[in-house]
């Protein structure tokens, strides 16, 4: 029924605009600014709930504004279809700093293939799981080990999932209990870490955004930086975990499945796991060679010191300030220099890691880097068709539209909040926090900044805003992916953990809602109104606890 009318909405839309479509005459400039340049980021979102598909979803969207761009007319139609590809598409990949984007994306995936089959990412979980002796003690370890493997979602669901079912169903502890851990620390920890597979996304979409925001001069990876004190919903959903971990209790569908499982005998269906032929299925270490820790640690350090270095060295290159500070520094530094060279210098040491022990040879070594190359390609597409989105409703100046609708009407303090729940709607109904994050940063950063000018706002002092709002999206996301029956992340979690995958999304249901109504009533909201931000994690992490303690039950250990 919503599906119907959504359509419904979106067929009127269409006839409303049909006045304007002409057989000849190209009308496409005279329809910048107006209301129609709001119809392709909002088609992208309508098709994205009705099908449930975010590729065709960003495509359509693109293909709709340049039909926009050329004009409303039959042979609008058909330039916008070809150059829509010919030139948009094309554009977002011609464009330097999105070029290192991918690139460093792509070294990332790498990196993470060969760890993963050099040995280095299981002598992590080696080290880790020897603690695991009793109920507390397997479930921190579970949510240790997710924060361990911190720089990707998917290595950390399947590495995780798959390592310490053996060892949480010896200590009777429920495969909802372990896809929970496994699925509330993954995705929250690499949207929010400091160097992951997420961040060159995310960088690559605040970068392109911030090409489009006059009198805003900021690196889009600083910006990325100033946003994760607002991120409210990750760094709760991650104390959540640990809380539930350490106490002991639980509360709704989760206590049932947890008293179920103290009673029985250890599951036996280890069998199940995820398809090897799949591109998100886990690179399995060598068999027969040494799995060293240390082969997956020095490569990531050397990834966070190339980052956190190269910030530094293009900073001090580049800045014209006399005796300039730290902060002044990393202001004026090249984020996509940095990120390019630490992730080229994280690849060669784990390569060099590989060969010097001879655990694997140079062709393994490549075979593995390609592997997880390539688990980056999806993501790398729906980047690219986000990017290709952003350059059509610059275009047809669809923030300005926007501003000059809602801009003296719209508080903005309650932007964070409708960027929040607009963005856990798409992610809920696409199953992808990536795509909602591709359709809305492109459009909200924009808009958000207008909206800051025009309320005479747009001074440093109320920048927490755009922060919060930046951090909205991301959140927002991940709530939605998190709650989502459809999400990649939540499937392979329950695949992973050996899960019923309606049993997973049912007990974690309610953990999610509460830890994202708290994140948003406690944090996002106060926090625009002018609330420090540490407050709002502090009151968030404290109401938590409380309701915990309140509302749940302690398991039979």
């Amino acid at each position: 029924m919503l599906s119907i009318r959504i359509i419904t909405i979106f067929i009127t839309l269409i006839i409303g605009a049909t006045p304007l479509i002409a057989w000849g005459d190209n009308t496409g400039p005279e329809l910048a600014g107006t209301w129609l340049s709001v119809l392709p980021p909002v088609v992208a979102i309508l098709v994205a709930l009705v099908f449930k598909r975010v590729i065709p979803a960003l495509f359509t969207g693109v293909f709709l504004g340049a039909w926009l761009i050329e004009g409303l007319t039959v042979k609008g139609f058909w330039i916008g279809l070809l150059s829509s590809f010919e030139i948009y598409v094309v554009n977002a990949l011609a464009n330097r700093d999105h070029t290192a984007i991918i690139l460093f994306s792509l070294m990332i995936g790498g990196m993470v293939g060969i760890i993963s089959r050099n040995g280095g990412m299981q002598g992590i979980v080696n080290a880790i799981i020897r603690w695991a002796d009793s109920v507390r003690h397997a479930s921190l370890a579970t949510a240790a080990m997710g924060l361990a493997i911190f720089f990707d979602d998917y290595a950390n669901t399947l590495v995780v999932g798959n390592t310490m079912r053996p060892v949480t169903d010896s200590n009777r502890i429920s495969r909802q209990k372990l896809a929970y851990i496994v699925d509330s620390t993954a995705a929250p920890v690499a949207c929010i870490a400091l160097v992951t597979t997420w961040i060159g996304y995310e960088v690559g979409l605040i970068g392109d955004a911030l090409e489009r925001m006059s009198g805003l001069q900021m690196d889009a990876y600083l910006l990325f930086l100033n946003t994760l004190a607002y991120s409210f919903y990750p760094v709760l959903a991650i104390l959540f975990v640990f809380m539930i971990a350490l106490t002991g209790r639980d509360f709704g569908p989760m206590l049932a499945a947890e008293q179920e499982a103290r009673q029985q005998q250890a599951p036996d269906d280890d069998h199940l796991d995820v398809d090897q032929d799949n591109d998100s299925a886990p690179i399995e270490p060598v068999k027969g060679k040494p799995q060293r820790a240390i082969n997956a640690i020095l490569p990531v350090s050397v990834l966070i010191v190339g980052v956190l270095s190269g910030l530094y060295v293009t900073g001090l290159s580049s800045v014209e300030v006399e005796d300039p500070s730290l902060r002044d520094i990393i202001g004026s530094a090249d984020s996509y220099r940095a990120l390019l060279w630490a992730s080229f210098l994280g690849v060669l040491t784990a390569a060099l890691l590989s060969i010097g022990q001879r655990i694997l040879d140079l062709e393994q070594v490549v075979n593995a880097w390609y592997r997880g190359l390539r688990s980056m390609l999806m993501a790398l597409i729906i980047l690219i068709l986000a990017w290709a989105l952003g350059e059509t409703t610059d275009l047809l100046a669809t923030a300005d539209f926007l501003v000059s609708v809602l801009g003296d009407k719209l508080p903005a303090f309650a932007v964070p909040t409708i960027v929040f729940l607009l963005a856990a709607a798409t992610a809920f109904a696409t199953g992808s926090s990536w795509g909602a994050m591709g359709i809305l940063i492109p459009l909200i950063m924009p808009l958000t900044w207008a909206i800051l000018q025009t309320q005479g706002m747009g001074d440093p002092e109320h920048l927490h805003i755009l922060y919060s709002a930046v951090a909205s999206v991301l959140a927002g996301a991940v709530w939605g992916d998190h709650c989502s029956p459809i999400s990649d992340t939540t499937i392979l979690s329950s695949l992973a953990s050996g899960c019923d995958h309606i049993e997973h999304v049912r007990t974690q249901l309610p953990y999610a809602f509460m830890v994202g109504l708290t994140a948003l009533m406690l944090g996002s909201l106060p926090v625009a109104l002018g609330m420090a931000w540490w407050m709002g994690m502090l009151l968030g992490a404290v109401v938590l606890f409380v309701m915990l303690r309140l509302f749940g039950t302690q398991t039979e250990q």
